[in-house]
C-alpha cells in the first residue's frame, strides 16, 4: 500500500491550474506540471482495500491500488508496467475521464478520494519521458487480417491490441486524421493534440496501417471490405446529433455542439474557414443548450474566442453538493461538478449575466426569435420544476409566469447523440439495430448479427466515455483474436 495511516495525515491536494486571466488566452494545456513531490504524497493516501472499488469502478479495470504502492516508493516503471496491462492510453484517460476510480475510491465513504487520475497521466508520462514507452510490435504474424472502421479510442485501442495479437491490422477513417474525438472533438485546452499523435506515431511503428479520408460504405464497398478481411470491427462512434425541435430552429447562428468544436480543432492546426462558414463566439452572447461536458466544452471555447456573454442551460435539477442518500458510495456520486470552463466563464463574465450566473437549470427552451435576416436575436424559455411522486418517479412542471428572453446571436445545442449514423455502411451491411438505433452487438462476445462483422464503443453501446470506448475496443479485440484462431 502507499503509507501506513497516510490517509489520516495527508489530505487530498488538487493539482495546480494555470491562472485563468492566462490560459483563456491560448489552446494550451490547463494544468501546471506536477512535481514528484506532490504525487508520492498524494499516493500515499492509498490505503489498498481489501476490496478495491476503484479497481471495480473503473471500465478498464485498472490495478489503482499497485500502481499507487509504486509511486509511493517512487518505483515508476513497475508502476507503468502495471498500469499497461490494462490501458492502452493512460495519457487519453489521465487528461479526460471524470474519474470513475475516484467514485469508488473507500475513502470515498466520509473522506475525499485519492487522486487518481492525476497519478496516472503522470506514471505514463514520466513512461514517454523517460524512453520506456516503445513500439512492441508482435514477434509472429498469424497471417489474418482485421480491418476496423474509424480511429477514435475504441478503434485504436482495438488495433493495437490485434495488431500485438500478431494479425495484420488496416484502420479505416473518413477523417484525414486519426484519433476521433480525440482529435476533432474535445477541445486542445483539456487535451493537446501532439499527445494523440505521439501515440499514432507508437501504433503505426507497431505495424498497423492506416487509410484516410476513406468512407467505408462509399469510398470502398461493403462487399469489398467482407471480401478482403477475415474480421471487421465497426467502431465509428455515435455522432447522430440530438435536435431540440422548437420554433426558430432553422434561424442562422444556431449549431450543433460537436461542428463548432471540431471546427476550432481544425484552425487550431493553421487550417484555414472559409469566413461565411466560420462559427465565431468574439463579442458576441451565447446560449449553450445542455449541461454536460460537450456544452462545457463549449463554454471554455467561446471563452478563448473572447465571448461577450455565455449561458449555458440545463433542462433537469441542479445537482446537490453532497450524495444524497439515494446516490450512495460506491455508485459515481452524481453530485454538482465545477468544470475549469465555469470557472472561467464565471470570473470573466459572471458580472455580465442577467440571470446572475453562467450555469443555469431547470430552463425549458421555448423558442428561438429572429430578425429580418433569418439570423437569432433572442433566446426565449421557460423556468420548471420537477415533481417526484410516491413511487419515486419524476415529471416535470413548468413554472406559470416564469417565461424570460435572453438576447444572443449564437446558440449551441448539446443534448447528446441519437445514435451511429446508418445511411451508408449500416444500412449496406444489413445488420440488425438495437431499440435505441445502435448496432445490435453481444456484450459478451461483440457479435454482431452477421458472420465476422463485430461492433464497439459508442456504435454499439452508444453515446459514452473515452474510458468506455477503450475499454470496448480491448474486448472486443480479445473476442475477435478468439474468433480468429479459432478458425
Amino acid at each position: 500500500m502507499g503509507k501506513l495511516g497516510g490517509f489520516l495525515e495527508i489530505s487530498r491536494e488538487e493539482a495546480a491550474k494555470r491562472p485563468i486571466d492566462e490560459r483563456i488566452k491560448d489552446w494550451k494545456e490547463l494544468y501546471k506540471p506536477y512535481t514528484d513531490e506532490y504525487l508520492l504524497k498524494q499516493a500515499a493516501r492509498c490505503m489498498d482495500c481489501g476490496v478495491p472499488f476503484c479497481h471495480f469502478s473503473c471500465p478498464v479495470s485498472n490495478h489503482c491500488p499497485e500502481w499507487n504502492d509504486f509511486v509511493h516508493k517512487g518505483q515508476w516503471r513497475e508502476a507503468l508496467m502495471v498500469l499497461e496491462t490494462t490501458n492502452n492510453f493512460p495519457e487519453f484517460t489521465g487528461r479526460v475521464c471524470p474519474e470513475l476510480c475516484e467514485g469508488g475510491c473507500v475513502l470515498g465513504i466520509n473522506d475525499k478520494p485519492v487522486t487518481i487520475r492525476n497519478i496516472e497521466l503522470n506514471i505514463v508520462e514520466k513512461g514517454w519521458e523517460k524512453g520506456w514507452i516503445k513500439p512492441m510490435p508482435p514477434k509472429n504474424r498469424t497471417g489474418k487480417k482485421v480491418a476496423i472502421v474509424g480511429s477514435g479510442p475504441s478503434g485504436l485501442a482495438a488495433a493495437q491490441q490485434l495488431n500485438r495479437a500478431g494479425h495484420q491490422v488496416t484502420v479505416y477513417e473518413r477523417d484525414f486524421k486519426a484519433g476521433g474525438i480525440l482529435t476533432y472533438g474535445i477541445p486542445d485546452y483539456k487535451i493537446e493534440k501532439w499527445v494523440v499523435e505521439r501515440r499514432l506515431t507508437q501504433i503505426r511503428d507497431e505495424g498497423v496501417e492506416f487509410i484516410f479520408n476513406c468512407n467505408v460504405g462509399v469510398d470502398i464497398t461493403v462487399d469489398e471490405l467482407e471480401n478482403k478481411y477475415d474480421a471487421v470491427l465497426l467502431a465509428g462512434g455515435s455522432k447522430l446529433a440530438r435536435d431540440l425541435p422548437v420554433f426558430g430552429r432553422e434561424l442562422n447562428g444556431i449549431h450543433y455542439a460537436m461542428d463548432y468544436l471540431i471546427q476550432q480543432n481544425i484552425v487550431n492546426t493553421g487550417e484555414e474557414i472559409e469566413p461565411e462558414e466560420k462559427i465565431d463566439a468574439k463579442d458576441r452572447s451565447v446560449i449553450i443548450i445542455g449541461g454536460g461536458d460537450t456544452g462545457a466544452d463549449c463554454v471554455g471555447t467561446a471563452m478563448r474566442q473572447k465571448a461577450k456573454t455565455i449561458y449555458q442551460i440545463e433542462l433537469l435539477e441542479k445537482p446537490p453538493l453532497d450524495r444524497p442518500q439515494t446516490n450512495p458510495w460506491p455508485n459515481y456520486p452524481q453530485i454538482l461538478k465545477i468544470n475549469t470552463a465555469h470557472e472561467e466563464a464565471q470570473t470573466c463574465l459572471g458580472g455580465k449575466c442577467e440571470l446572475g450566473e453562467v450555469r443555469q437549470w431547470n430552463i425549458l427552451t421555448k423558442e428561438f426569435i429572429g430578425d429580418e435576416k433569418g439570423n437569432i436575436k433572442q433566446f426565449k424559455a421557460a423556468r420548471v420544476e420537477w415533481i417526484t411522486d410516491e413511487n419515486g418517479k419524476k415529471s416535470m412542471k413548468e413554472v406559470p409566469n416564469s417565461e424570460f428572453s435572453l438576447d444572443v446571436d449564437l446558440a449551441f445545442l448539446a443534448i447528446g447523440f441519437v445514435h451511429p449514423e446508418h445511411k451508408g455502411l449500416i444500412d449496406e451491411l444489413g445488420i440488425k439495430l438495437d431499440s435505441r438505433g445502435n448496432v445490435d452487438a453481444n456484450t459478451d462476445d461483440y457479435k454482431t448479427s452477421k458472420e465476422k462483422i463485430f461492433a464497439a464503443g459508442d456504435m454499439r453501446k452508444g453515446q459514452s466515455l473515452v474510458v468506455w470506448a477503450i475499454a470496448e475496443g480491448r474486448k472486443a479485440a480479445a473476442s475477435i483474436d478468439k474468433y480468429l484462431m479459432e478458425k
